[in-house]
């Protein structure tokens, strides 16, 4: 039987709002925004000729959009040369994590991994500290989510790049569509013992926030735990929806209570609340409980 990778916990962001690292108006104002973690963009938001100025900005706009709690995150670029000097510009105690776009190989995730290895090293930063999300943005790459999901213990998630990913598939953006594709992810994440984030639904499409709501009560329901963003008012939401209610958390640990309570009279399984309760309905409700937990100590 092959033995998982044993991967860094996932912090707990419900919402990771994306901000161009270039323009400095929206790196000042990011940390108001709302968000439990903000990615500065290297990548599709820059333009090449801005690219090299926007790397000297990383760190201190890492300390900027952090400055009430925040996590402070940096998407790269895939290409060889250009993920080196976005690496070696944002690889800091106060960046908590690297998106790497556009991946279809676990080659490519270990490649980084390997990269930020020396340079933590060489920083003096503790071993493991940057952290991985994978984006996936081609066809190409849906047979290969397993191995992605496991190339490394840096790697937290893997999320759908809806625009690219429709590009490539000849598809449109849209629910009906985008669903397949999330829940490939969604089982490759849970199958490596990571959590998925996402949404079955275009990230460019906010103006709509209802709709938005609707999309993200949906990905609650088939376990994603946050997602990427580009306004603040789809963070809102995100932290509003992907928040377990206090009746939630309440309900979970009455189940917890009732089934160990079973379980010393010798019983598997009991019934709570008109319900049958057994194992992997109490496996449920604790990850629920973790995962409230990691948002109260992660949310700013």
């Amino acid at each position: 039987m092959e033995t998982k990778t044993d991967h860094a916990a996932y912090p707990g962001w419900r919402s990771l709002l994306f901000i161009p690292v270039h323009v400095d108006k929206f790196v000042a104002k990011a940390h108001s925004r709302g968000a439990d973690a903000y990615i500065l963009d290297l990548e599709d938001s820059v333009p090449l000729a801005e690219k090299e100025l926007a790397r000297t900005k990383v760190v201190n706009a890492a300390k900027q959009v952090s400055v009430e709690g925040a996590a402070a995150l940096v998407r790269i670029n895939l290409d060889e040369e250009m993920a080196m000097l976005d690496l070696q510009a944002s690889i800091d105690a106060s960046v908590a994590a690297i998106v790497i776009p556009k991946v279809e190989s676990a080659e490519q995730v270990i490649s980084i991994a390997t990269k930020i290895d020396k340079l933590e090293r060489e920083r003096g930063i503790e071993s493991g500290h940057t952290l991985l999300i994978a984006m996936i943005e081609s066809v190409e790459a849906l047979p290969r989510l397993d191995e992605i999901a496991s190339a490394n213990p840096r790697v937290i998630s893997i999320t759908l790049g809806s625009e690219d990913f429709s590009a490539s598939a000849g598809m449109h953006s849209i629910p009906e569509t985008l669903l397949m594709p999330n829940q490939m992810i969604a089982y490759a994440c849970r199958r490596a013992g990571i959590s998925p984030l996402g949404f079955p639904g275009s990230i460019a499409d906010y103006s709509d926030i209802e709709a938005f709501r609707k999309t993200v009560q949906f990905a609650n329901q088939l376990g994603f735990v946050g997602a990427f963003c580009i306004h603040p008012k789809q963070a809102a939401i995100l932290n509003e929806e992907l928040m377990p209610s206090a009746d939630a958390i309440e309900h979970a640990r009455g189940l917890i209570d009732a089934f160990e309570k079973g379980l010393a009279e010798g019983r598997g399984a009991v019934e709570f609340k008109g319900k049958m309760i057994d194992m992997p309905v109490v496996i449920s409700a604790r990850e629920l409980i973790a995962r409230f937990e990691k948002i109260n100590g992660c949310a700013p």
